[in-house]
């Protein structure tokens, strides 16, 4: 399985999976047949995530082919991540205090045989022990097999779910501050207090078409338990009334800034931010760090290719830069690093989160009810 980085070649997976697969997304996409066959699924996080293609861009592909409500399903999974984006941006919180919580549990644990033999794939749960090598090969799994993954770490091996979401951030190449912490909150079931998810050897084998055998798995576990609680903050996600010639900072999450809605403003120079391992709080495979480096290589091309000013620097530079906006991160390492730093930069905002975030203060299944509102507004 390969993720080619490049904007080329995200389209052009986007319009095989279109044009060959999206009919039959809905009625297949909970079946993992296996890293060698991803027919059934759009394999296109790693793009979103990293901005090379946006939610509305494939939205509206989609719609091309077939009616919203042919579409629906599938398009609900696309703005999933705008939604945890969302929900994370008015309790950021969560994300500060799972930091402080993982920094804790892997001086306990660094040592640890158990948590030790789970990130080696050396466990009792043959598919578990697959699922590890497969996500260190391929760097992506499933998303059914994610949610079997997070609930045979937290509640068959008992674990920490905060170490298994660091572990999935070390090696996803769509790993995000927002989908993988609160999916894996989720799981754990301290997202929605007291609503868990539960693995069952039944339902794996189902879904990958009785790939695996020896599946002794704890379906009876209670959900894990947590006393915080989290309050929604008073944000603002407004862009200036005029926008002005300055320069502008982009940042690993938002890596095809020529198609994007700023690009009929003129700025002096766009610097493109990386950020290496010495300013993250997770440190990431060597693999997910040259994915980012080549799609940050592919969209200086891209800027190039069009005549615009344009240069990477390390996020470590952006204190030498002078009368600049800066395209916002969203919650997470990039973020963390401007605060930390006290770096003050006047934000821009993607129309999308602007007016979908507005959505994200309760649980999804309210959220999705104005997903053909937000569609409307855009498309």
């Amino acid at each position: 399985m390969i993720f080619e980085p490049s904007r080329a070649k995200a389209i052009e997976k986007l319009n095989y999976f279109i044009e060959h697969n999206l009919s039959e997304y809905s009625k297949l996409r909970n079946f993992d047949f296996g890293p060698d066959n991803r027919s059934n699924i759009s394999c296109l996080s790693p793009y979103i995530t990293h901005g090379i293609i946006s939610e509305l861009e494939i939205i509206d592909k989609s719609l091309q082919k077939f009616s919203f409500t042919r579409n629906e399903k599938f398009i609900q999974e696309v703005l999933w991540r705008a939604y945890w984006k969302g929900w994370l941006e008015l309790r950021p919180n969560v994300w500060n205090d799972y930091l402080i919580e993982l920094s804790n549990l892997n001086n306990k644990f660094k040592n640890e045989q158990n948590y030790l033999n789970a990130i080696e794939g050396k466990t009792d749960v043959e598919c578990f022990n697959q699922w590890v090598n497969e996500l260190k090969k391929n760097n992506y799994l499933h998303n059914h097999t994610r949610m079997w993954f997070a609930s045979i770490w937290i509640f068959t091996l008992e674990l920490p779910w905060q170490l298994g979401a660091e572990f999935f951030m070390q090696h996803l190449y769509d790993g995000d501050a927002a989908s993988n912490t609160l999916g894996w909150r989720w799981v754990a079931g301290v997202q929605t207090q007291g609503k868990h998810y539960l693995a069952s050897e039944w339902n794996i084998k189902k879904f990958t078409n009785n790939r695996f055998k020896k599946i002794k798995l704890n379906e009876n576990a209670p959900p894990k338990i947590s006393n915080k609680s989290y309050s929604m903050i008073q944000k603002k996600f407004n862009n200036p009334e005029n926008i002005e010639k300055k320069n502008l900072l982009i940042f690993e999450n938002n890596l095809s800034i020529e198609v994007s809605e700023l690009q009929r403003y003129k700025f002096k120079k766009i610097y493109i931010i990386s950020n290496k391992n010495e300013n993250r709080s997770i440190k990431l495979s060597e693999k997910v760090l040259k994915f980012k480096s080549l799609l940050i290589e592919d969209q200086q091309q891209r800027l190039k290719d069009k005549s615009i000013d344009c240069e990477v620097i390390d996020i470590s530079k952006i204190k030498d830069v002078e009368d600049y906006y800066g395209l916002y991160p969203t919650v997470g390492e990039n973020l963390d690093y401007l605060d930390l730093n006290n770096l003050k930069v006047e934000f821009l905002y993607r129309n999308l989160d602007q007016f979908s975030w507005q959505y994200c203060n309760k649980g999804f299944f309210n959220f999705k009810n104005y997903i053909p509102k937000i569609i409307s507004k855009f498309i």
